[in-house]
């Protein structure tokens, strides 16, 4: 993120979209834009961006954008669909843009659709060349063939009694797990969602009959068969299971697939620190969900009419020192730690949710794999203020599971003591684990702090980032503002760190 010039903010952007005014420069007309049209718009103050098949000019909204202009011009005059899903595909870009709109691109011939590479993979090394055959392009381009392939990697069933409907779907994926399965059944809408990298397979249907809220989800983890069990309201026999939706029985990349919300109620809201709070989420009666340490979710609010977005990383209610996850963090609730900004409009209207009120959540996200911790000897966290919460699943995770790691070592920057978050947990747990370090390094201290000062650095990092010996395997996660995490992941590989050995956390 890039400061903001007074004036320029994000209930400043909102006002000036109710205002009336022109923001399009075409008098409330909707165009057709070919790709040549769009091309001739790409200078700062004539910036059209193409998202979606929609276009938008974006000259009024640079100076309100929190990534700064120059990001934007990186996709000005063209489709800046797959940089808009690199870098922030969570923004509503429809609601916040929506007084931008110049209209729809020309219609072009449609193309076959990519293949899912996934399957093409395994079609070309176990059935192709496995028989002999060299079908490979034929599989690539027969798009018949290929609506039809994924079923040799996931299909759906379903029976019933005179009390419940069983829904199992056949994944054939190997250690599948309740991280993987998502669920949410709610006004009779369900939805199942399976999780296979970055691609997933869905069911979604509106229910031929009404069920309870109790939905039960029952993994084969061996075979990768997950049934989902419904109770019905009524002992009706069901003539079908119900109206597809239109990504029904689909296997496509998740990107494609856009994000799903819930309502979820706020039960609690405590302080940790001066300016953060540590709210819990309640998760809807019909919903299945298991955020994977490392991934974040969604928060939408509905502010002054406009839809905003935010990424947060789930932590747990408190740092166990038994390395057990508490029993009560059961799946039903989520637990967000979130710092209240004075001028921030998403976390202004968070802290006025009252308990009781509801928020809507959206499915995980996150390239995060635990098998990068599972491989690792050392095990090294950088985190800048907030940035410390994809930290806390990870500590649990690695202490509690991981059986190779010799060292875990936090180095945690913050401006003042004040700033530290859960200071007296971390100390308990470095005093309850021979492994676990923490280093606190503040940039603004008092006089009376005798540990480490300063930001960032190069000098910092070679002092505290180091192997426990000269061959380890190291894993090095950092998290925290853009400019800390960008600098930080740069001063790593000064510091001969490969690429593969740094993670750095970004929504």
């Amino acid at each position: 993120q890039v400061p903001l010039k007074p004036g320029r903010s994000l209930m400043d952007w909102i006002r000036l979209t109710k205002s009336g005014k022109d923001l399009t420069g075409l008098k409330g007309r909707l165009i057709e834009v070919t790709e040549d049209e769009l091309s001739k718009h790409n200078k700062k103050e004539d910036c059209w961006i193409c998202i979606r098949g929609f276009v938008y000019n974006v000259t009024p909204y640079m100076e309100y954008h929190p990534g700064g202009e120059d990001e934007l011009m990186k996709a000005a005059g063209t489709d800046g669909t797959d940089l808009f899903d690199q870098v922030h595909r969570w923004v509503n870009y429809e609601s916040m843009l929506k007084e931008c709109l110049v209209g729809r691109m020309a219609v072009k011939p449609i193309a076959a659709p990519k293949v899912i590479s996934l399957a093409c993979k395994f079609v070309k090394e176990t059935l192709l060349e496995g028989l002999g055959l060299n079908m490979f392009l034929y599989a690539q381009r027969n798009y018949m063939f290929l609506s039809l392939l994924y079923f040799l990697f996931y299909s759906y069933d379903w029976f019933q009694t005179d009390s419940l409907v069983t829904i199992v779907i056949y994944t054939k994926q190997k250690d599948m797990n309740a991280e993987l399965v998502i669920v949410d059944c709610q006004d009779k809408r369900l939805r199942g969602e399976i999780i296979m990298d970055d691609h997933s397979y869905l069911v979604e249907v509106d229910l031929d009959h009404a069920v309870s809220e109790d939905v039960a989800v029952n993994i084969a983890e061996k075979v990768g068969k997950v049934e989902i069990i419904l109770s019905k309201k009524d002992n009706i026999h069901w003539k079908m299971l119900g109206q597809p939706w239109e990504g029904h029985n689909t296997f496509i990349k998740r990107t494609d697939r856009g994000l799903f919300y819930r309502k979820c109620k706020l039960v609690s809201k405590t302080e940790v620190t001066h300016d953060t709070k540590l709210f819990c989420l309640m998760l809807p009666k019909g919903t299945h969900l298991r955020v994977p340490t490392g991934q974040h979710v969604y928060l939408k609010q509905i502010i002054a009419g406009t839809e905003v977005v935010k990424p947060y990383t789930p932590v747990l209610p408190f740092l166990p020192l038994d390395f057990q996850e508490p029993p009560h963090h059961d799946g039903v609730h989520i637990y967000l730690m979130i710092k209240i900004y004075s001028r921030g409009v998403f976390t202004q209207a968070l802290d006025h949710l009252q308990i009781g009120d509801y928020i809507f959540v959206s499915n995980p996200e996150g390239n995060f794999k635990k098998s990068q911790v599972q491989t690792s000897e050392d095990l090294l966290l950088l985190a800048g203020g907030t940035g410390f919460t994809p930290m806390v699943k990870l500590l649990n995770f690695a202490l509690t599971e991981v059986s190779c790691l010799r060292t875990v070592k936090l180095i945690f920057f913050n401006k003042t003591e004040d700033d530290i978050l859960w200071r007296n947990q971390l100390e308990q747990l470095a005093l309850k684990d021979e492994r676990f370090e923490v280093q606190f390094i503040l940039s603004q201290p008092t006089k009376d702090w005798v540990g480490k000062q300063g930001k960032i650095s190069s000098s910092l990092l070679s002092e505290f980032v180091k192997r426990s010996r000269r061959d380890s395997k190291v894993l090095i996660c950092i998290c925290g503002p853009a400019p800390f995490t960008e600098q930080g992941v740069q001063y790593l590989k000064d510091l001969g760190y490969s690429q593969e050995e740094i993670h750095a956390f970004t929504a």
